[in-house]
C-alpha cells in the first residue's frame, strides 16, 4: 500500500471538509456583526464582506475546489483498493470498485460534509473569518474555470427568467426579526419598535382612532370659563371645537393660543381642521399631518357623520409603544393577574389582546375594542357577571360605565400540550375499555 495514497486521500477529505464547511458558514453568518469587526479594523472581517458581495463567483470556486478534491480521493482511493484487495478477491474488479465507492462515500459524508456542516453552522462568523484568506486564494485561482460556469449559469438565467420574481415578503422579514430575537441578536423592545414600523404602513385610520363617545370638545359659543374648565379637567393640549353637534367640528384649539391671546375670541384662536375617512392608511395621514403642521383629523364614517378622531400621538405610539405625559393618568388597558388569567379594559385594542396571548384567528374580528367584542358575542348590552367563551378564553365582565364595558376578567382556558396528551391517553383508555367490554 503506497502511503501516499494514503496521505493524498486523507488532504482530499480535509480540503472537502474545509469546502463544505465554508459554503455553510457563508450561506448563514450574521453580516451586521461582521460588518462591526470591519468598522474596528479587523482585515479578515473586510475580506468576508468582500467575498460575500460577490456570492455567486464565491459559490462557484466552493463547487469546483469541492468536486476537484472528491474526485481526487474517489481516484486514490480506488488505486488502493485495487492494491489491497486484488488476490483476495480473486481480481473481482466490480467487487472491488463496490467496496471502494462505499468506504469513501460513508468517509466523504461523515468527514467532508455532515460534521464540517454542523460545526461551521453553530460558529459561522467565526469559521467565516478562519476560511476567508484561503478561500480567497482558491477564488484567484479558480477566476477562468469560475467564469466559465457562470456564463452558462447566466445563459441559464436568461433562457428561464421568471416573469414575477419577488423580493423579501413582510411575514419572511417578521420571521428574521423574531429569529434574531431568539438568539439573543437583539432584545424584545428592538424586535417589536421594527415589528411595528414594518407593519406600519398596512395599519389603517380605523384601526387606532378614538371613537366619539370618548371625544372631549367644547361649543364653539362656549364662555372662556367654560374652557378653562374642560382644559383642566381633560388635561388635553389640543380640544376640538364643534358648532351645533360633533358632527359639525370646525377646528381645534390649543391650550397655549388659548391661554397666550386671552383676549381673542374662539373664531380668532381656533386652527383649522382636516377631515379623514376610516379607510386612509396612517402613512398617508401622517404625512399630510406633517406637511400641513396640525395634530389632529376628524374621521367621518359612511355617513358623513363624526365617527371619533386621531391625532399625530395615536399614530407614532403604533411604532413607539404608549407616550405618557406628565398630565396622563398611567393605565394599564392588559394585564397579567395570575397564572393564565387577565384583566383587559373595554377600550383595549382586541387585536393587540389576542396577540399577547399568542392567539391568531383565522379571520381577523369585525370590532376593534374588547368592548365591541364582549357586545358582538352576547348579542346584547353586556351587564356586569355576563359570562361568554371566545378564541378558547373565558371572558366575564367586571364592571360598566352605562352601556360600555370598562373591565373584563379573562382566562386562558386553552389545553396545554401537556393536557392534550393527557386527554388524547385518557380517550384512548376509553376506546380500549369499550373495545374489551364489546
Amino acid at each position: 500500500m503506497n502511503p501516499w495514497q494514503i496521505a493524498i486521500i486523507i488532504f482530499c477529505v480535509i480540503m472537502s471538509a474545509f469546502f463544505s464547511a465554508t459554503e455553510t458558514a457563508f450561506s448563514s453568518f450574521n453580516k451586521i456583526r461582521v460588518k462591526g469587526l470591519a468598522e474596528k479594523g479587523n482585515k479578515k472581517a473586510v475580506l468576508v464582506l468582500k467575498l460575500s458581495d460577490n456570492y455567486d463567483k464565491l459559490i462557484s470556486t466552493i463547487l469546483i475546489g469541492n468536486n476537484i478534491v472528491n474526485l481526487l480521493a474517489s481516484s486514490m482511493a480506488t488505486l488502493m483498493f485495487v492494491e489491497l484487495l486484488t488476490e483476495p478477491l480473486n481480481n473481482n474488479q466490480d467487487l472491488i470498485s463496490l467496496i471502494s465507492t462505499l468506504v469513501l462515500t460513508v468517509v466523504i459524508l461523515t468527514f467532508g460534509e455532515i460534521s464540517p456542516k454542523t460545526v461551521a453552522k453553530k460558529r459561522p462568523e467565526g469559521f467565516t473569518l478562519f476560511a476567508a484568506p484561503l478561500i480567497n486564494f482558491f477564488v484567484i485561482i479558480f477566476t477562468p474555470i469560475s467564469f466559465l460556469f457562470r456564463a452558462l449559469q447566466n445563459l441559464l438565467n436568461k433562457m428561464f427568467k421568471k416573469d414575477d420574481e419577488q423580493g423579501m415578503t413582510e411575514d419572511e422579514l417578521i420571521s428574521i426579526i423574531e429569529e434574531a430575537e431568539e438568539e439573543g441578536d437583539i432584545d424584545k423592545e428592538e424586535s417589536t419598535l421594527i415589528k411595528s414600523a414594518i407593519e406600519f404602513n398596512d395599519l389603517e385610520v380605523g384601526d387606532i382612532y378614538t371613537p366619539r363617545i370618548d371625544i372631549t370638545a367644547v361649543p364653539f359659543n362656549a364662555t372662556r370659563a367654560d374652557v378653562v374648565e374642560i382644559f383642566s379637567e381633560s388635561g388635553y393640549s389640543r380640544i376640538p371645537v364643534y358648532e351645533g353637534d360633533l358632527d359639525n367640528i370646525v377646528g381645534i384649539l390649543y391650550y397655549k393660543d388659548f391661554y397666550n391671546r386671552k383676549f381673542a375670541k374662539l373664531d380668532e384662536i381656533i386652527k383649522p381642521v382636516i377631515y379623514v375617512a376610516k379607510s386612509q392608511k396612517i402613512n398617508e395621514l401622517l404625512k399630510e399631518l406633517q406637511n400641513k403642521q396640525l395634530h389632529l383629523a376628524v374621521v367621518m364614517d359612511e355617513y358623513g357623520s363624526t365617527a371619533g378622531i386621531v391625532t399625530l400621538e395615536d399614530i407614532l405610539e403604533e411604532i413607539v409603544g404608549e407616550i405618557w405625559d406628565e398630565h396622563d393618568e398611567k393605565i394599564e388597558e392588559f394585564k397579567e393577574v395570575g397564572e393564565k388569567e387577565y384583566i383587559a379594559t373595554g377600550k383595549a385594542n382586541l387585536s393587540k389582546v389576542l396577540d399577547s396571548l399568542d392567539i391568531e384567528p383565522e379571520e381577523e374580528p369585525d370590532v376593534l375594542t374588547v368592548n365591541g367584542w364582549a357586545m358582538t358575542e352576547l348579542g346584547k348590552i353586556p351587564e356586569e357577571g355576563d359570562e361568554f367563551e371566545s378564541f378558547g378564553l373565558h371572558v366575564k365582565v367586571l364592571k360598566m360605565d352605562g352601556r360600555r364595558v370598562e373591565n373584563i376578567h379573562i382566562t386562558d382556558v386553552r389545553p396545554t400540550s401537556d393536557e392534550d396528551e393527557d386527554t388524547s391517553e385518557d380517550e384512548n383508555d376509553k376506546k380500549e375499555k369499550e373495545a374489551l367490554e364489546n
